[in-house]
């Protein structure tokens, strides 16, 4: 036994040995806190690519798992070796990154010249800066349109173009889905071509972003790297078997990624024999040089009930399943509705999800395997007209079918958006383009419009007691609506024109979590408090559209969902866990 302790003591002596600390100055000798330091492997693990540059249905592969954490007040940071090859960069505002490969004593990283340092600053502040020529509603209906994919005032979109290379771009984002007016698109073009030039003259007008403060050296970031440069990881699923399911949009794959391992299996989707690419939608993403995106993998729900996970197929006319146990898909067919988009799974087991073009909200239910439809009420009649006239219209080859002219209300499409189910069995829905929100009671499946009093209402969710926290897009703010009080209440974001695309509550903590997807930052609100968090990314143009937050621990996950994903830094989609150290 004496033995064996002996071994034990010199086990832990190993381990404990095996942690190595950087000390982090500046050129004075001071210590830097908030340095961003990300470890990764030198080597990615060997993988089966051999689908298109995919894993092939059913192969398991290992990720190029990397982990970042931020220096404390002292300017230190604490890494436990590893056998594996690795790297390092050491990221801080204003200085110029460092990479190396083992942990040094000490490192001192240079400041950046002016020129690097506003390269340097994130999308958000670049775009604070375009103010259309004062015309406010103008930009708004820009950022509505032209944003929620991509990152803009980038370095790629700050880039010189003439007018009619705008209006090229405005042509081709209309046709993959944005609905920025004809009427608007010249005096876009033109404001574009100006305000970037005047910016890329003088970037010195351009603000600082928010310092990173000091919570940071309290967390740690776990980055799962999956898919390639065409890839869009889109929603994804925290599921209780402890796998996490990540759909990409685009090549109509299911990655089931193993947190612990870093091993993921790919399940491609199944289509039908006659399947088209792009479904009833057409091909719209054809100058691609490749696309896989038959169905249109979007959002995940799971059932309490057996944990069978609900994915919306956003170019067809169904609801998938899949057995996490069989790995076996199931679809559902639908006769009506257009667009499958958020899902919500409620404690009756019944699948509730929005239909984003036909303007419906979809139940399913799973004892009589049967769909009822609910309209959400038009805003006038010709929007009912246009409404009205979609089964004609997709009847129509997608090559051949016209399409309303948009126009800043978006008339014809007021977009039923994000959904949630709320404690008392209420399903809650927010209308992006109609600027409202649904009540539907699932039991006599009245339905109540709400005018929601800010711009671009995009996902919710709701918390412990029953209220609504809502996303106005363009309004850059985090709203609060009391369904008791019949009440809103505005939070200004803690970073400058943002555009927030989701978030999600964490009940049992009191959190709300929000996509900073302009900013390159996740948001938290402690709803008690009013009290802000900001949390950099590891990577640049990282843009975020869902939130899962873990009940065990409290970490969030998000996923880098850039379209186009080679714009972001690295090139790849990740998966990203933001989890609090443990003091």
């Amino acid at each position: 036994m004496r033995t064996v302790g002996l071994l034990f003591v010199l086990l832990v002596h190993t381990i404990v040995a095996q942690a190595a600390t950087v000390q982090i100055n500046n050129q004075a000798g001071e210590p830097l806190a908030q340095v961003m330091v990300t470890r990764a492997p030198v080597h990615a693990p060997a993988a089966d690519l051999s689908d298109d540059g995919y894993a092939p249905d059913g192969v398991t592969n290992t990720s190029a798992v990397t982990l970042t954490r931020f220096t404390d007040a002292a300017g230190r940071v604490e890494f436990d070796e590893t056998p594996e090859p690795v790297k390092y960069r050491a990221r801080a505002q204003g200085y110029v990154d460092e990479y190396f490969s083992t942990l040094p004593d000490q490192l001192v990283l240079k400041p950046m010249s002016a020129e690097q340092l506003h390269a340097s600053y994130p999308s958000n502040v670049w775009l604070s800066r375009l103010d259309f020529d004062g015309d406010e509603a103008l930009k708004k209906t820009f950022e509505l349109n032209c944003a929620f994919c991509h990152q803009q005032a980038s370095p790629f979109m700050r880039n010189e173009r003439t007018e009619e290379q705008w209006l090229s771009v405005f042509e081709r984002m209309n046709g993959y889905g944005a609905r920025l007016p004809g009427d608007d698109q010249q005096a876009v073009a033109v404001l574009l071509q100006e305000e970037y030039r005047e910016l890329r003259e003088h970037p010195e007008t351009v603000p600082a972003p928010l310092p990173w403060q000091e919570h940071l050296h309290g967390i740690e970031m776990t980055e799962w790297p999956i898919g390639d440069g065409f890839s869009q990881m889109h929603d994804f699923l925290l599921h209780p078997n402890g796998y996490i399911y990540i759909g990409d949009n685009l090549f109509d794959r299911l990655y089931e990624l193993d947190p612990a391992t870093g091993e993921y299996t790919v399940y491609k989707v199944p289509h039908g024999e006659n399947a088209r690419l792009g479904g009833i939608m057409g091909n719209r993403f054809e100058v691609f040089p490749k696309m896989y995106n038959y169905l249109g993998v979007h959002s995940f729900a799971y059932s309490k009930k057996d944990g069978s996970i609900f994915i919306t197929p956003s170019m067809q006319q169904a609801l998938l399943e899949f057995d996490p146990v069989s790995k076996k898909f199931t679809t559902h067919t639908m006769d009506e509705g257009y667009y499958p988009h958020t899902i919500r799974v409620d404690d009756e087991d019944r699948v509730w999800f929005t239909l984003a073009l036909s303007s419906q909200v979809a139940m399913f239910n799973r004892e009589t395997s049967s769909f009822t439809l609910y309209d959400l009420p038009a805003r006038g009649f010709v929007e009912w007209l246009i409404l009205k006239s979609l089964p004609l219209l997709f009847w129509i080859d997608p090559e051949n079918r016209p399409t309303p002219a948009p126009d800043r209300e978006s008339t014809g499409l007021p977009m039923p958006y994000g959904i949630d189910v709320a404690p008392d069995g209420v399903v809650w829905v927010a209308r992006l383009y109609a600027n409202d929100i649904a009540r539907i009671d699932p039991d006599s499946g009245e339905v109540t419009m709400i005018d929601f009093p800010y711009l671009g209402p995009r996902r919710l969710r709701i918390d412990a007691q029953g209220n609504l926290w809502i996303v106005a897009f363009q309004d850059s703010l985090l709203v609060k609506y009391d369904p008791m009080a019949e009440a809103f209440t505005k939070y200004e974001l803690p970073v400058v024109n943002e555009l927030p695309y989701a978030l999600n509550v964490d009940r049992q903590r009191g959190m709300v979590w929000v996509n900073g997807n302009q900013s390159d930052t996740i948001l938290s609100f402690d709803i008690a408090s009013e009290k802000w968090q900001v949390f950099p990314m590891p990577r640049q143009r990282f843009f975020t559209r869902d939130i899962e937050i873990s009940e065990e621990d409290g970490a969030v996950y998000t996923t880098n969902s850039h379209f186009p994903t080679w714009q972001s830094e690295g090139g790849v989609p990740t998966l990203l866990r933001i989890t609090p150290l443990q003091p």
